[in-house]
């Protein structure tokens, strides 16, 4: 189905239908793992991870639905697309696969055309979105995406140390539940933490910036260095960039008190210039 030679895993209580799959697949040249029960599959997927499972909804003592929830409650799995293959037609089937983290369903008799289509197209999303993540991660960002319930689907290496350090994790989920953001978090004596939305991550999910609200980070520069409210203000700007007339205008300073301002800061820091301020203003943020 592409280049690469791909590893589909599936998973079908039915020798005809896994023989009828596997031979279809092969000739595709694609290698196919075969499981015959949902513990088989999680065991088979727990050493070797595929890049897309073929899942039957209904068998016996594990069926289908549990087995993809136990799937995707594994790290290494999370980002599988999971296509479900069923006799049941009915629109409740078809919502309890979605809802335990299915991509997409098949009606049995499975037509290989179809197959072949929906393999491509939910191997190139989950690729895409794979890749995206890796990226994220590179970038060094506090990152995280929650799914629509608030829960944890994924966070940069970043976010994770935070989130573990402050263990904040059951806060997030609880404010995030029902509401897009941006929202603030509290964290148990110390400042709360904002999650800043950027926008989707992949289906059904939400990403967010992890950081601190300006007026926490304000918060945080007067107290470390012994600032004045509007003077913590101005050196925060000042460490995002801004000039004294953008920041004049933010705050609603005329330029000959922003300047003021910087002259009792450079003092307080022990700088001479906006450019040290700047880089204390970033050390403080980046160590709290």
């Amino acid at each position: 189905m592409t280049q690469t030679r791909d590893t589909v895993l599936v998973v079908d209580d039915s020798p005809e239908t896994l023989g009828f799959l596997t031979e279809a697949m092969e000739a595709e040249g694609v290698t196919v793992l075969v499981a015959t029960s949902g513990h088989q599959a999680l065991s088979i997927a727990s050493r070797v991870t595929p890049d897309v499972i073929l899942m039957d909804a209904m068998m016996p003592e594990m069926d289908g639905f549990d087995t993809c929830r136990s799937l995707k409650a594994m790290p290494t799995l999370a980002h599988v697309p999971v296509i479900f293959m069923t006799g049941l037609s009915e629109t409740e089937h078809i919502v309890r696969g979605l809802a335990s983290g299915g991509v997409d369903y098949l009606t049995k008799p499975i037509d290989l055309d179809e197959l072949r289509a929906r393999i491509r197209v939910h191997l190139a999303n989950a690729r895409a979105n794979l890749s995206a993540q890796v990226a994220l991660d590179a970038a060094g960002r506090h990152l995280v995406a929650l799914d629509a319930h608030g829960h944890i689907v994924w966070a940069t290496p970043q976010a994770s140390r935070l989130i573990d350090q402050l263990g904040i994790a059951g806060a997030m989920e609880a404010v995030a539940a029902d509401e897009p953001g941006p929202l603030e978090v509290a964290v148990p004596g110390g400042l709360p933490l904002l999650l800043a939305p950027i926008g989707a991550s992949g289906p059904g999910e939400r990403l967010y910036r992890l950081g601190r609200s300006e007026a926490g980070e304000a918060d945080l520069l007067r107290s470390r260095f012994a600032l004045t409210a509007r003077e913590a203000e101005v050196l925060l700007w000042i460490g995002r960039g801004k000039t004294n007339k953008d920041i004049g205008d933010i705050l609603g300073l005329s330029p000959r008190t922003v300047n003021k301002h910087l002259e009792q800061i450079y003092a307080k820091l022990g700088v001479e210039n906006r450019s040290s301020a700047a880089l204390k203003a970033a050390e403080a943020l980046r160590e709290a």
